[in-house]
């Protein structure tokens, strides 16, 4: 535990503006300054954990929701887009959730 000084990241102003939307410094957590209950330090070094997968959150329990919306993967949309960083693209496929055309069987 240390005494209290004035946060290093942001000098104190607690955050940064911008336009209406007001930022809280990480670091001080919005206080403005550090030290005593208020040590980053002594935060501990596990980062939270990750969040669950959008398809296993709580919401799919309600039969309201999982009705209405059908696919957890792709919300009823029947198309899942990925961001190809390495080509710079927007790649979308259907989803898992709509079956295949049935193909003519030649007589």
């Amino acid at each position: 535990m240390t005494d209290r000084i004035t946060c290093p990241e942001c000098q104190g102003r607690r955050g940064q503006q911008l336009g209406d939307l007001f930022l809280a410094c990480q670091f001080c957590g919005g206080r403005g300054w550090v030290g005593g209950d208020n040590e980053p330090a002594e935060r501990g070094d596990c980062p939270p954990p990750p969040p669950r997968p959008a398809w296993q959150h709580k919401v799919w329990s309600d039969p309201w929701v999982s009705t209405t919306l059908g696919c957890r993967v792709c919300l009823g949309s029947e198309q899942i887009a990925h961001v190809d960083e390495e080509a710079g693209t927007l790649v979308t496929r259907p989803c898992v959730c709509v079956e295949p055309p049935a193909t003519a069987e030649p007589s």
